[in-house]
């Protein structure tokens, strides 16, 4: 089974499941968004790779993203860490050297946590933040006209890693172990909105994030690829597969939303890019991509088959 199949039986079990589907769940009596994420270790990292300093600052990273996905502003996070018995003191005092970075530089607080041993290295964090925008904001508030937009390139996350499987000299290093949640970005969205808008990060890929706000605002996307940054030297080091980067790689921590024009117009063009516009679904919700002459279509079977799997 994979992330979709299980989230189905969850959504279907469960009596109240309306604080589900966002990046962060609203707590709507206290004005706080509340997220939570996991990673485990020969899953999302490894130790071959992955420094002990480097697990704690994208530990918080990840969850700090989730933050920012909701135009919020980051107060609080909670580690809970299951360690073995190769860890050690010397990986718990890097790890926390990591995670006392990155929140000495987005102004958050450790508030405390849990500790256990295990078999392998389980890290997870349970994040708040308070709303600042005066609109909601969710990734299926997408309305036909809105301007889709990305904060900034897709696929070096992926590229890293691919670099670092094959041991080779490797640029795109910092941005898949110590990604930066665009924390500025969502704030500015919070400030600048005039209506309610559509807001998710990249974290599974920025094909699943266009799918997911098409297909939650019942509509589709079309998008335009010669109007999606990246990397230029993503194409040098995978000429055949940077496409396959830029859309599926994931970790690239992103924003990707949809706006009115008028409030697009607000937003610094140096920070927010437009690649596209939201359109009238023919049939189910998908995604166009032009490609000069040719198109890609995203729908619900492409993402069962290209998103990251967390149970391989």
């Amino acid at each position: 089974m994979k992330e979709l199949d299980y989230l189905k039986i969850i959504h279907e079990t469960l009596t109240d499941n309306s604080f589900l589907g966002d990046d962060c769940a609203f707590l709507q009596e206290s004005g706080l968004y509340l997220t939570q994420d996991t990673l485990v270790e020969n899953v999302h990292f490894r130790l071959s790779t992955t420094s002990a300093y480097d697990l704690g600052y994208k530990s918080i990273a990840v969850n700090l993203s989730d933050l920012a996905a909701a135009a919020s502003e980051p107060l609080y996070v909670s580690i809970s860490l299951s360690l073995p018995h190769y860890a050690g003191g010397e990986f718990v005092r890097a790890f926390y050297s990591g995670v006392d970075d990155i929140c000495n530089k987005y102004n958050v607080k450790v508030t405390g946590g849990d500790l256990t041993g295990g078999s392998s290295i389980v890290i997870s964090v349970c994040a708040i933040g308070k709303k600042i925008s005066k609109f909601n904001v969710s990734r299926s508030n997408a309305q036909i006209g809105d301007i889709v937009f990305v904060t900034g390139g897709h696929g070096e996350s992926a590229a890293a890693l691919k670099l670092f499987y094959a041991d080779k000299e490797n640029e795109f290093a910092k941005k898949h172990l110590c990604p930066e949640p665009k924390i500025e970005e969502g704030k500015i969205l919070a400030v600048c909105a005039d209506s309610d808008f559509a807001l998710m990060d990249s974290s599974d890929g920025l094909g699943d994030a266009l799918f997911k706000i098409a297909n939650e605002s019942n509509a589709s996307i079309e998008a335009d690829f010669d109007s999606i940054p990246y990397n230029s030297a993503l194409k040098n080091y995978f000429p055949e597969e940077f496409k396959e980067l830029i859309f599926w790689g994931g970790e690239d921590f992103e924003l990707v939303g949809a706006v009115n024009g008028e409030f697009f117009k607000k937003l610094p063009p140096e920070k927010f890019f437009p690649i596209g516009k939201v359109v009238e679904k023919t049939g189910n919700s998908s995604v166009i991509i032009n490609f000069g002459n040719s198109k890609t279509v995203i729908d619900e079977k492409t993402l069962g088959e290209r998103s990251f799997n967390h149970f391989k």
